[in-house]
């Protein structure tokens, strides 16, 4: 039986850490952690939290080992709705990340919270 992508999301987010935006921004700025927004950069450019670096979920693997090479650097993950964060966490822990999280909220309340 096929699954729709919000169940997938529901049984990744049990798996996996989920914290709100305020969270995610008060844990970066005490444990050198990095928001990553996986949107592609074209929606990046419209409209992005201040601090946040750009990485699409097409390329997340790829880049994320070259800039981040310690698996244990803390990394939370951001997208418009938590989809793509949640699909981009679930690769980055089969990597090997010990600490991502999925920032769980719209993108308005990641801007705010990183302002």
């Amino acid at each position: 039986m096929l699954k729709t992508i919000p169940e997938i999301v529901a049984s990744i987010k049990e798996e996996l850490t989920v914290v709100s935006a305020e969270k995610a921004v008060a844990e970066c700025q005490q444990n050198q952690g990095v928001i990553i927004d996986v949107r592609e950069p074209a929606e990046f450019a419209q409209k992005s939290a201040n601090n946040a670096i750009n990485i699409p979920r097409g390329l997340l693997e790829m880049q994320v080992l070259q800039k981040f090479p310690d698996a244990s650097k803390p990394i939370y993950l951001h997208c418009a709705t938590g989809a793509r964060a949640s699909f981009a966490a679930e690769q980055l822990k089969r990597v090997g990340y010990e600490q991502v999280s999925i920032i769980a909220c719209q993108l308005d309340d990641v801007c705010q919270a990183c302002d």
